[in-house]
């Protein structure tokens, strides 16, 4: 998206001109440049956008409603956390049909949000220590000293 275009031109901006220029002046062509000099030192933006494009996409229910909804056997995960919590929401969570076993507790529309929240939530939680070194973007500009 435009958004992630601006956040990864920003952060390529703000990278020293220094080390372009001793690049320059040691005879690397632009394709040198940006791939031994710009691009490793753009990990962590690459990782962050990477990361909002994984949580949006991991998020989207609507995609798998619009293109697969007439054939149940297609549906993602999010899709059917969606219809359940619509249903849950539509038929007010009938309290008599939800009880447990032993009629002590019962399931709220609540409690059904915040387990889909939670189930919603694991993955892009899992990944996130992998992916946790990139966005420390401090040491990576340590090269140039102005």
């Amino acid at each position: 998206s435009a958004f992630n275009v601006l956040v990864i031109r920003t952060y390529i901006n703000g990278l020293p001109e220094s080390l372009v220029e001793s690049a320059k002046i040691d005879g690397a062509s632009h394709m040198r440049i940006y791939f031994q000099i710009i691009m490793p030192l753009s990990k962590p933006v690459l990782a962050t956008v990477a990361l909002f494009i994984a949580v949006g996409q991991w998020n989207s229910w609507f995609d798998a409603m619009l293109y697969n909804g007439f054939n149940e056997k297609l549906t993602t995960l999010q899709y059917e956390l969606m219809k359940l919590l619509s249903s849950v929401t539509n038929q007010g969570a009938s309290v008599d049909n939800m009880k447990n076993t032993d009629g002590a507790a019962t399931v709220t529309p609540t409690s059904i949000r915040a387990a889909t929240t939670i189930i919603t939530m694991l993955p892009i939680v899992m990944l996130y220590p992998f992916l946790q070194r990139y966005f420390i973007s401090g040491l990576t500009i340590g090269g140039v000293k102005e």
